[in-house]
């Protein structure tokens, strides 16, 4: 009876982790698409990078980390979830996929130094850890692909490539201080079921 009430224990949980990841690829989607039409520079304005923050601050590391990678390959696939409504496999292609693939790391480290560091000060650090590592990685990538195989606009520069990313600088600090402030509150909540 022990061993058939412990089966159906861990089944449960597995069933709520994998409810939650599946959650967070949703909400992925819904911030690629809620302000498609904003675009500067080519980069659309989006609320990705709170929610792979809040998904690595809430899943933890690991699971934060793969909810991304189940949103990049739902993407991937064909399935119209990254901004402008774009799917498919030529979006590897695309000067912003950096991005898409920097929502792993973003997660991953956001949610690592929320696990060792577990106060609302370290929930706001790691969350702008995570949207700086997504800036990095997702700029430099947009970068070396209007260099490489991408049609740069005429004069393109590197430091073109990072003043377009001045416009959404703002509100993807402000989102971030609220995704560190909304993690240290909601993980003792979601905790429970995780």
């Amino acid at each position: 009876m022990t061993t058939t009430t412990t089966s159906r224990s861990a089944n449960h949980s597995r069933t709520l982790q994998l409810v939650h990841i599946a959650l967070f690829a949703a909400l992925m989607a819904i911030g690629a698409n809620i302000a498609s039409y904003l675009v500067v520079g080519g980069v659309p304005i989006t609320l990705q990078t709170f929610f792979a923050i809040l998904a690595g601050l809430l899943l933890g590391s690991r699971k934060g980390a793969i909810a991304m990678i189940v949103y990049a390959f739902i993407g991937l696939a064909g399935v119209p979830v990254f901004a402008k409504f774009s799917g498919g496999m030529d979006t590897l292609l695309s000067p912003t996929f950096g991005f898409i693939v920097s929502y792993v790391f973003t997660a991953y480290l956001a949610g690592l130094i929320a696990e060792k560091w577990s106060t609302k000060k370290g929930f706001i650090i790691a969350a702008l850890v995570g949207m700086a590592v997504n800036y990095l990685f997702g700029t430099n990538w947009m970068y070396a692909a209007y260099k490489l195989w991408f049609a740069a606009p005429e004069g393109f520069t590197y430091k073109m490539a990072w003043a377009w990313m001045a416009v959404p600088l703002p509100k993807d600090l402000i989102l971030a201080v609220l995704a560190g402030l909304f993690g240290y509150r909601l993980k003792p909540i979601i905790q429970k079921y995780l």
